[in-house]
């Protein structure tokens, strides 16, 4: 089930983020991102009756939003947690007319076999490779991800 977040479970989904140290292993970004949870539109796919993943969202204007950050419980990988909070930001987004949705993740010239999976998720979800960039570091280069939403 996905639904918003509740008062209150931004900390499960820090949690979730602390226990994917191979894809949230820096624990600025991880402060970062649990202060984030609280402030932007945050979806979380609820099963067995807890919190198992979540999405948020950063909307850049009235055409462009971006997956702010997203992730699932290991446990729970591979079970379609992740595309349901894909499908159901992208809902939300058409409905507001946004037109480009997009995701930034460890580019494929880093030799990362997890972030290799997670750009296969990606790109299993309709988004295309954009643009390598260095905005966070040498050791970490960033590859931007789009996808058009079209409408219904």
């Amino acid at each position: 089930m996905i639904r918003r977040l509740g008062s209150g479970e931004d900390l499960h989904c820090e949690q979730i983020l602390r226990g994917l140290p191979d894809w949230f292993g820096i624990e600025e970004a991880i402060g970062n991102y649990a202060r984030d949870i609280q402030t932007m539109p945050t979806w979380v796919a609820e099963a067995d009756g807890k919190v198992v993943g979540f999405l948020t969202l950063n909307r850049h204007n009235e055409h462009s939003a971006e997956i702010h950050v997203m992730a699932v419980a290991g446990a729970y990988h591979g079970q379609g947690c992740g595309r349901q909070l894909v499908e159901h930001a992208e809902q939300v987004l058409r409905t507001g007319s946004v037109e480009f949705l997009q995701v930034k993740t460890m580019a494929p010239s880093s030799p990362d076999t997890y972030y290799a999976r997670t750009r296969g998720f990606y790109e299993h979800m309709g988004f295309k490779p954009l643009e390598e960039n260095r905005m966070w570091g040498e050791q970490n280069p960033c590859l931007i991800m789009v996808k058009h939403l079209a409408s219904w």
